[in-house]
């Protein structure tokens, strides 16, 4: 015998053991023969006994009897003993002296006499110890022919207790018998329900059942609380027999989910001790509502086919992928257990229903990564190169725990915890989110143990219904919440010492009010505010007038604005008159101090409107005459000016510093940017120069180039020297058109090599039946997304119609959201052009 039928006859043994515990006269084990005087005197309180009245057996009557004696023994398991009495020739009392009285059995109890049995109805074992038991259980057991009697018991059982429901063709038969036998170990437990009424049977199902066959169906009353809203049902698939109908009652009266903090590979549920498997979705603390959602979402589909539990990964030390999302542990002794990645709850579904699905997946995941492999191996076929970086990385594991995950459940309330709290909104499935995800878990390192700031994320994958509330329109997005004030979102470069910086930045009030000239002098050297006195920055300071009240609102509104970008504060005391006069300029004026050691700059504050400060403030924060690099390069490009740029092949000489210094300052606003760049720090710089030119020119190199008006290229004459006094006639003479140019640039658009992706269009030819429709809003209903199925939830066989308006609950999702990091998620979407 198997391990599996081992277990299932343990679980029998228990019920038989129940059913033996009753007592009766251990020697009585087949039909007695007595008197009618000794039966009488024989009968005990409450005992019942099956009692067959005779004068002498007829040959019709034998089979009858034979039938009795064989039933004898599965009776006296449930404490009922079965009596042949011998009546004798003179007896004309009520059971032996009526020709009819002797063609039936009697049923009592004690002394009392509970139902009369014609003898045809007795017809088998079956049939004997199904009516007896039924009549025994009559108050237990409720008979009913209408929808409405169904629906009455039902009601008075919703919050209460749990309800057994079966319909048999007819009664007396081995289905019949089940159920009684159930019925009397569990009667004190659910409330059993029978009819052999079809169009019962056909009222409340939604199909149309075969009337021929035995059902049972368990109703989950007791969660059940609203009158209107019928109980959820779960329907037994296996035929009505005592040991399936044991084990189905065992699956029902489990825990919907359990909450596992040990090893699994030591845990045992009564769902693998009945020969089922064990699905364990993997938690963590930051989803923990979320996935014991998901989890009992998973666990109603589920239901008598599976058992679901909820494994947290903080309480358990696990030695797996924090990519898996899934565990599968089987009844099969030896098996390990398997961890997986799945994408929703469908797949959950599908791996218990299809036993090949776990090799199908593990094979697709092999092929993945063959394919991933061939493809790092063959980088020039890759169009995107953040998706190749993503690619080529996405098995190392990136150092979350620094990073707290909000859901809708604490998204709102973990805004309140700390005086900032950044979050990262992404898309677990996007490439330069992924990035991005990176750049940040190098940002929360920097910043451990910074007081007052909370790094967190939210997967819009998985939480829409927060980024859409949040208006975040493209990922990824970063975002900064102060408490009592509106959130500031970041729109610089997703480098770590960008985000670094604006984090830092965002933790001083922007602008921040100074008291005194002595806080204002020290806020231009770097010193004040103490906590960025180890950063440097370029500040800003306005100096106001009491009177200038429009042009500091102006400034204020700007330094909202732009908080994280800049550091700026204000300084509007009675004695500003006497720090602007400092610096040579008039309030209301603006004092930039670009780094410890440089002279302050002075600004006089023209600019009324908020945009216009805002656009100004900008503008000065530019440095005279910068080093190009890759991050930079926008703000100046935004300019739409010629570029005046040095190459150099390392940093820049002190004389042509010099001198490119006094010709970018030499003139106000000037009509070019002055710049240079150091090929080693930026080597794309040799491709530029190489897209000027036919061959490589010596270094250092002048190039004057308008990329927005003609795109000609020219080149400062190598023979003279970089200074003021030769490169101002050269370039007077560009402005002439005296000289002609090295080279000039293609107009055609700088495009991607192949066009982005249309997702959406791509769905319709896919699939044009299906009309496209936006992703769920927090509160949601599962009616409203999912297949119609009782109480949101599909059952274990066709059910009945009525059930699709069971109680409603918030949608857990049909992603597997929250219960791992789907970071790295079979890159669906991270795939070639080609091979869409």
């Amino acid at each position: 015998m198997s391990a599996q039928k081992d277990r299932w006859v343990s679980s029998f043994s228990f019920l038989l053991f129940c059913a033996s515990s009753i007592p009766r006269d251990g020697s009585a084990r087949v039909l007695q023969e007595l008197s009618p005087q000794r039966y009488f005197s024989a009968l005990q309180a409450g005992r019942a006994s099956l009692a067959y009245f005779s004068h002498n057996v007829s040959p019709g009557a034998q089979p009858f009897l034979e039938q009795i004696e064989n039933s004898a023994e599965a009776l006296q398991d449930y404490g009922i003993s079965v009596v042949k009495v011998n009546c004798p020739k003179e007896d004309v009392s009520r059971y032996c002296g009526k020709e009819n009285a002797l063609r039936k059995a009697y049923l009592f109890r004690g002394n009392m006499l509970i139902r009369e049995f014609p003898t045809d109805a007795l017809f088998d074992v079956d049939s004997i110890v199904a009516n007896v038991l039924f009549a025994l259980l009559f108050n237990e057991v409720k008979y009913v022919e209408t929808l409405a009697d169904l629906q009455s018991i039902e009601n008075a059982l919703k919050g209460k207790a749990n309800m057994v429901f079966a319909y048999v063709p007819a009664t007396g038969t081995a289905e019949h018998r089940a159920v009684m036998e159930a019925a009397f170990v569990y009667g004190t437990v659910y409330q059993f329900v029978l009819t052999t009424e079809a169009t019962l049977l056909k009222d409340s199902s939604s199909d149309e059942p075969d009337v021929s066959s035995a059902w049972l169906v368990f109703c989950h009353c007791q969660r059940a609380t609203d009158l209107a809203q019928p109980c959820r049902r779960t329907a037994m698939e296996q035929a009505l027999t005592m040991l399936n109908i044991h084990r189905h009652l065992k699956l029902m009266g489990a825990p919907l989910v359990t909450e596992v903090a040990e090893d699994p590979e030591k845990v045992s549920t009564v769902h693998l001790q009945l020969g089922l498997p064990l699905v364990f979705i993997l938690s963590q603390k930051e989803t923990s509502e979320a996935d014991r959602r998901t989890a009992e979402f998973v666990a109603w589909q589920l239901l008598g086919k599976a058992g679901v539990a909820l494994l947290s990964r903080d309480l358990v030390g696990l030695n797996v992928l924090r990519r898996t999302n899934i565990a599968l542990k089987t009844p099969d002794e030896g098996v390990p257990i398997k961890y997986l990645l799945l994408e929703d709850t469908d797949e959950v579904i599908t791996l218990v229903k299809d036993k090949n699905k776990v090799k199908q997946i593990q094979e697709d995941e092999e092929e993945e990564e063959d394919e991933d492999e061939k493809e790092n191996n063959n980088q020039d076929i890759q169009d995107d190169e953040v998706v190749e970086a993503v690619s080529r990385d996405k098995k190392r594991e990136l150092p979350l725990e620094q990073i707290r995950v909000l859901t809708e459940e604490t998204f709102h309330s973990a805004l309140l915890e700390t005086a900032r709290t950044v979050v990262l909104f992404y898309a677990s499935w996007e490439a330069v989110s992924l990035a991005v995800l990176r750049s940040y878990t190098e940002v929360a390192d920097h910043l451990k143990g910074t007081q007052g700031v909370l790094l967190s994320r939210v997967n819009c994958w998985d939480w829409p219904g927060i980024c859409t509330e949040e208006n975040v329109t493209q990922f990824p997005t970063i975002k900064i919440y102060k408490k009592g004030e509106r959130s500031v979102m970041y729109n610089g470069m997703w480098g770590t010492k960008e985000l670094t910086s604006f984090i830092m930045l965002s933790r001083v009030s922007s602008p921040l009010k100074l008291a005194t000239i002595d806080e204002a002098e020290g806020y231009l050297r770097g010193e004040f505010p103490p906590e960025l006195s180890s950063y440097h920055h370029t500040v800003l300071l306005g100096v106001f007038r009491t009177a200038t009240s429009e042009a500091r609102e102006a400034f204020e509104e700007a330094g909202n604005i732009l908080s994280g970008h800049v550091t700026m504060g204000m300084y509007f005391e009675d004695d500003a008159l006497a720090l602007s006069r400092k610096y040579a300029v008039a309030p209301p004026a603006l004092l930039l101090a670009r780094g410890r050691g440089q002279s302050v700059e002075s600004i006089t504050l023209s600019k009324q409107s908020t945009q216009d400060m805002v656009q100004m403030i900008r503008y000065e924060l530019l440095d005279i005459f910068p080093e190009i690099t890759v991050q930079n390069l926008p703000h100046y490009l935004q300019l739409g000016k010629p570029f005046l740029i040095l190459f150099c092949d390392g940093d820049i000489g002190q004389m042509e510093s010099k001198e490119m210094l006094k010709l970018a300052k030499g003139r106000p606003q000037q009509a070019f940017v002055a710049c240079w760049l150091n090929l080693k720090k930026t080597p794309v710089g040799r491709g530029i120069l190489k897209a000027y030119f036919a061959t490589m020119p010596s270094l250092p190199v002048l190039i004057w180039v308008n990329l927005h008006a003609g795109g000609q290229v020219f080149k400062f004459p190598s023979e003279q020297s970089i200074a003021e006094m030769n490169i101002l006639p050269w370039l007077e003479k560009l402005k002439a058109g005296l000289e002609i140019p090295s080279s000039t640039l293609s107009e055609e658009d700088w495009k991607p090599p192949l066009p982005a992706y249309d997702f959406l269009q791509m769905m319709e030819t896919a699939m044009p039946e299906l009309p496209l429709r936006t992703s769920h809003h927090h509160g949601d209903t599962l009616e409203q997304h999912l297949p119609e199925s009782p109480g949101g939830y599909t059952a274990t066989r066709d059910e009945s119609s009525q059930e699709t308006n069971t109680e409603k609950v918030v949608s857990p999702g049909r992603d597997l959201r929250g219960t791992a990091p789907r970071l790295a998620a079979r890159e669906k979407q991270g795939k070639r052009h080609s091979e869409l």
